[in-house]
């Protein structure tokens, strides 16, 4: 394997470069440190402990190891007060984590409406997708998060759109058992004749599941 080497004329201009102030290296040091006190803090819900954390300087849209930012962490917690603190200071309300779940993604799974009209609000997109492609509204649907689902259709949710597997909102919510969402997607005209890329329908889903009664309901309905 051949050496590296550096010529005598690189030498002279590395050892030309100014050095990096001490006190500007501390500021740099100090500035990461308060970047990740700021994530734990919101991680621990403290919101107080962020507010005071962006005022010395910690960068809104910060995120741990897994790509989470602190938005995404209060979403999903359903804490109000620091999704407000975050959104007055900017935060990205579309910044996703590394396995592509969006602070509205979170809301959703964990059943915080108040959280998903916020987010809506703000400019949450409903159209992304998680690595195993699942959206916001397929999150809500399976969750049984009914009003989650309402919101989102007020800011364009399609009642009979396919995701992935050429699956339903309906299917979903019926494959968990969700009889109030299953209910409240039929209501809104939701289509039970539907089929996946199996040739099964939100009935079949529902009855896989061992969920009789609502397999009933959605059989009716086909």
């Amino acid at each position: 394997m051949m050496k590296a080497t550096i010529s005598k004329a690189m030498l002279v201009a590395l050892l030309q470069l100014p050095a990096i102030p001490a006190a500007l290296a501390q500021q740099g040091a100090g500035l990461i440190n308060t970047n990740g006190q700021f994530v734990l803090a919101a991680k621990a819900g403290q919101t107080q402990r962020a507010a005071a954390l962006l005022a010395e300087g910690a960068a809104v849209n910060s995120r741990d190891r897994l790509g989470d930012s602190p938005l995404n962490m209060a979403a999903a917690k359903g804490n109000e007060a620091l999704v407000d603190l975050l959104l007055q200071h900017g935060a990205d309300v579309n910044l996703a984590n590394i396995a592509g779940v969006t602070p509205l993604m979170g809301a959703a799974f964990n059943g915080k409406p108040a959280i998903v009209a916020k987010l809506l609000a703000a400019g949450a997109r409903i159209d992304p997708v998680d690595r195993v492609k699942k959206s916001a509204a397929v999150y809500a649907a399976g969750s049984g998060c009914t009003e989650c689902l309402r919101l989102m259709m007020e800011h364009g949710v399609q009642l009979n759109a396919r995701g992935a597997n050429d699956l339903t909102l309906l299917m979903w919510a019926a494959g968990y058992g969700r009889e109030d969402t299953v209910r409240f997607l039929l209501d809104r005209g939701a289509d039970a004749r539907l089929q996946d890329n199996r040739g099964k329908t939100a009935a079949d889903m529902a009855r896989d599941g061992n969920f009789l009664k609502l397999a009933s309901l959605l059989g009716q309905r086909s």
